[in-house]
C-alpha cells in the first residue's frame, strides 16, 4: 500500500468513527407507558423505531387507569400510549401532558377468545348459553377494554348470567393470561393479543361488533417530562408513520 492509499484509508476510517460517534451522541432513551393491549405490536414498533432513529424506547406495559395514577404521582414516563382517548385528554387538561401532541394512534377491537379451538363460535352465541367455566375480563375501572366487555355483556342481556363466573385481571394482559392458561374458559381480550399478520393465530374467537360498546379509540400523548427529550418527540412522530401503522394494522387495529 502506498502512502497516498494509506492516507485515503485513514481519512475514511476517521470519517466513519466520527459518524458513529455522532450517532451515539444523538441516540437517546424514552420511557414509555403502554397499554397492555399493545404488548405485541409495541415490541415490533420499538425495534423498528430503534433501527430508524437510533433511539431506544423503554416500554412498561400496564392498565391505562394505573398509569394515570402513576403519572399523577410523578412517575418518570415521557410518552403515554393509552387504551382510550379520555385519559390523555385529562392529563392534558391537568397540565401533565404537552398541549397539541395528543392524537389517536389506533382504534382497537374487542374479541371474545378461548384457547380451546372449538369453544367460541363465529357469532358469539356461546355467551347466550349457560356458562361453562370462568370468563376473564380486565378491571373495567382501570382498563377501557374491560369497560367495553362489561358494556357488551349488558347490551347482550347476559350480564346477570355471567357475573358469578367473571374473574377480573388488573389489565387486559392479565385477562388474556387467565384465558390462555386455562384458568378461565373464555376471555374478553384485545384482538391484537390473538392476531398477527392479519389473522387470528390460535384458539377460537368472535370479534365483538363495534355497535355493542363505545369505540376503543386509543390516544398517545407527549408528557411534560418528555418535552425536552428528542427521543420522546421522535417516538410520537414515529407512531404516525406508515411503518408503524402497517404494524398496527397487522394486529387488527383500525384507523
Amino acid at each position: 500500500m502506498n502512502s497516498e492509499d494509506f492516507v485515503t484509508m485513514r481519512r475514511g476510517l476517521v470519517g466513519l468513527l466520527l459518524a458513529l460517534a455522532g450517532a451515539a451522541a444523538s441516540a437517546g432513551q424514552v420511557q414509555v407507558a403502554v397499554a397492555a393491549n399493545m404488548a405485541a405490536p409495541m415490541k415490533k414498533i420499538a425495534a423498528d423505531f430503534a433501527r430508524a432513529t437510533g433511539h431506544e424506547a423503554v416500554v412498561v406495559l400496564g392498565s391505562t387507569g394505573k398509569f394515570y395514577a402513576q403519572i399523577k404521582a410523578g412517575a418518570p414516563f415521557e410518552v403515554l400510549l393509552a387504551a382510550d382517548d379520555t385519559t390523555p385528554a385529562k392529563l392534558e387538561r391537568e397540565g401533565l401532558a404537552v398541549p397539541g401532541t395528543r392524537f389517536t394512534y389506533a382504534t382497537g377491537q374487542l374479541v371474545l377468545w378461548s384457547a380451546d379451538p372449538s369453544m367460541v363460535d363465529a357469532k358469539g352465541e356461546v355467551l347466550r348459553q349457560p356458562p361453562r367455566g370462568k370468563l376473564a375480563v380486565a378491571d373495567p375501572k382501570l382498563a377501557p377494554y374491560g369497560a367495553a366487555a362489561m358494556e357488551t355483556l349488558t347490551k347482550l342481556g347476559v350480564l346477570a348470567a355471567w357475573r358469578p363466573q367473571i374473574v377480573q385481571g388488573e389489565s387486559i394482559g392479565q385477562a388474556y393470561q387467565f384465558a390462555a392458561t386455562g384458568n378461565a374458559a373464555l376471555g374478553f381480550v384485545a384482538l391484537a393479543q390473538v392476531m398477527a399478520d392479519g389473522r387470528i393465530t390460535k384458539g377460537s374467537a368472535w370479534i365483538v361488533p363495534g355497535t355493542l360498546h363505545a369505540p376503543l379509540k386509543q390516544d398517545a400523548v407527549l408528557l411534560q417530562t418528555g418535552q425536552s427529550n428528542p427521543a420522546a418527540t421522535a417516538l410520537v412522530q414515529y407512531l404516525k408513520s406508515d411503518a408503524a401503522r402497517a404494524t398496527l394494522r397487522g394486529f387488527g387495529y383500525r384507523f
